[in-house]
């Protein structure tokens, strides 16, 4: 997007905010579900400011407008507004306001802050009208702007949803709502409210595609002692689906119906959502008075805690996924310099080779396939501006994953395309270490993601190096690639929600990284199964399983830069992928495969 057409269009929409009296306008990363990822409808911020990256905010008043992300975009945000009238806040950094600081330090007295109240969470709209009550500030959230400035905005997604069979969910949608309703008892709660497309899927068993890669239907859900209602629009439900819901005591209403009916709930009952997740409107529309039970959604930690059928599964997926990204790596090796071979071809290739899986339904995110200086932008999706041509030289880092029937998967590989300096094998060697050091903890049970994070993140600190995220994140089963509320990170960020204590179960990504702008990028990625090991007078001890099967580059790495233990970590890892693997390979991937998981 040109940097004419962005001015244009925050010009277009300041004469709106003229026109209704708003002094500040808001426009999250959101859809009407607080969801990670938003469908085409809902991408506001995208439109208005150029900005392509997956979070962020965007501020606008008359005088100024201002672009809010995160770490990982920093590289990506400043090119791509550069020249524009939008302003880049890095998230984070020394001196630079949160979005709140700076609403409240930029709204007037007496002023009009405007924002989508579908789009926007009631934790966060209900901070900002306490911390602008002195100011006697009013809020105009009861319509979306966008629609004014926006004239050729895509349709709301209206995807089929589908029935997930029991024999991959592991449990039927009865069991998911008696065990609900038992931990609403528990909470005190009435009514529960539920808004996370995510949280729903998994409840009623039900998958769809309204968010690209994310297999998620559009839906609200209320339930109470005796009652199941999915707000869900009609044109998403098929006769198999509305029998399978009906007979698990499910009722359907229309999708929007959700904001009539909230209004209807006797006052004297207790209403149990997470206002972090459920949408400033809903919580607006609450009979005044009624008691709002704020938690987390029961069903959060239920879903990432994995069955042993859904274990399985996914074992099984993630043998499906390493075939394809195993026989990815053979051609890259054997054809690179010889072949033209792009970033963006090489990203296609690796997906008609997913394709090729039984079972495989659509990619888990947009592949990021980044050479060299690209893939120091952690989230770099390549362009045909940006398409490099890969030579044999240098790394290749790629960023994947896939859904299959069997579940979800996510895995980072950076390749060796040749020569590369001293200094890029020592981090591919820390990146390494940092990886298998952490997959390697033995821990005691109460211990959260904050506690291990150090086994990563040291080898690298010892550089004095680090990265602008998170180790690593839960992963859905067969549903968002992203969720909590389990992960590994160094200091608790609340509004990630992913500190939880590590149960049986859970599956958690591992993938420290270097990135060294101007330079080159490396991460490498597994996924982590955390399991019970022994029980003594100390406690329960947990340890860790591999998930991800597929070699790591040996071509990239220095073994005098390893431990003994880490040597043994990497070798044993190894003799297990080519276990796992070679029964799908050919004779000649496999001659390859064994040289590189051999023993170092």
């Amino acid at each position: 997007m040109s940097n004419t057409t962005v001015n244009e269009r925050i010009a277009r929409f300041r004469a709106v905010m003229q026109e209704k009296g708003i002094d500040l306008y808001v426009v999250p990363t959101a859809d009407l579900h607080e969801s990670e990822y938003a469908g085409a409808y809902f991408k506001v911020r995208k439109f208005l400011s150029g900005f392509t990256g997956s979070a962020g905010t965007l501020i606008v008043s008359q005088k100024e407008a201002g672009l809010w992300t995160d770490g990982r975009y920093f590289i990506q945000a400043a090119a791509q507004l550069e020249g524009t009238c939008v302003t880049l806040f890095r998230m984070g950094e020394e001196g630079v306001p949160t979005t709140t600081e700076y609403i409240v330090e930029n709204m007037p007295e007496n002023g009009t802050l405007g924002f989508d109240g579908r789009v926007i969470n009631s934790a966060f709209g209900n901070e900002l009208k306490e911390k602008l009550a002195d100011k006697h500030v009013s809020f105009h959230y009861t319509e979306d702007l966008a629609d004014a400035v926006w004239t050729d905005r895509p349709a709301l997604s209206c995807e089929p949803a589908w029935i997930l069979d029991v024999a991959y969910s592991g449990k039927s949608t009865a069991d998911k709502l008696a065990e609900l309703r038992e931990a609403m008892r528990t909470a005190g709660a009435d009514v529960h409210v539920l808004t996370s497309l995510d949280d729903i899927a998994w409840l009623f068993n039900i998958r769809g595609n309204d968010i690209p890669s994310n297999p998620v239907v559009l839906s609200y859900a209320v339930v109470t002692a005796d009652e199941a209602i999915l707000f869900i629009q009609s044109g998403a439900v098929t006769p198999e689906v509305r029998t399978a819901l009906s007979d698990c005591g499910v009722t359907l209403q229309e999708y929007n119906d959700i904001y009539e009916y909230v209004k209807t709930i006797p006052t004297d009952k207790k209403v149990l959502c997470n206002k972090k997740r459920v949408n400033f409107a809903i919580i607006n529309n609450l009979p005044e008075g009624i008691e709002v039970i704020d938690a987390p959604n029961p069903t959060t930690e239920k879903k990432a805690v994995k069955n042993e059928t859904e274990l399985n599964n996914l074992r099984a997926a993630h043998i499906k996924d390493g075939v394809a990204v195993t026989k990815f790596m053979y051609w890259l090796k054997k054809n690179v310099g010889k072949l033209e071979i792009t970033e963006i071809s090489a990203s296609d290739y690796l997906e008609q080779l997913r394709r090729e899986q039984e079972g495989f339904l659509d990619l888990s995110f947009g592949t990021i396939a980044g050479y060299n200086a690209n893939a120091a932008m952690m989230h770099y999706s390549a362009t045909p501006e940006s398409n490099a041509v890969l030579k044999p030289e240098g790394f290749l880092l790629v960023d994947s994953g896939g859904q299959y029937l069997e579940g979800t998967t996510d895995i980072t590989r950076t390749f060796v395309l040749g020569p590369i300096p001293d200094e890029w094998k020592l981090h591919f060697t820390t990146v390494l270490r940092s990886m298998l050091n952490l997959a390697s903890a033995k821990f005691l049970h109460g211990c959260r993601g904050v506690n291990l994070d150090i086994l990563a993140r040291g080898p690298l600190w010892d550089l004095g190096i680090d990265y602008k995220c998170g180790t690593g994140h839960g992963v859905g089963y067969l549903l968002n690639v992203h969720e909590g509320p389990n992960g590994f990170r160094w200091k608790i960020v609340p509004e990630r929600n992913d500190s939880c204590v590590l149960e049986e179960g859970m599956v958690t990504t591992d993938e420290p990284g270097v990135y060294v702008e101007g330079s080159h990028g490396i991460r490498t990625e597994n996924e982590l199964i955390c399991r019970k090991a022994e029980k003594n007078e100390y406690g329960q001890f947990m340890v860790f399983e591999h998930l991800t099967m597929a070699p790591i580059d040996l071509d990239g790495v220095d073994v005098s830069l390893m431990s003994k233990a880490e040597i043994k970590a990497l070798n044993d890892y190894h003799a297990l992928v080519y276990q796992k693997l070679s029964p799908y390979m050919t004779e000649e991937e496999n001659a390859w495969l064994k040289e590189y998981t051999r023993a170092v």
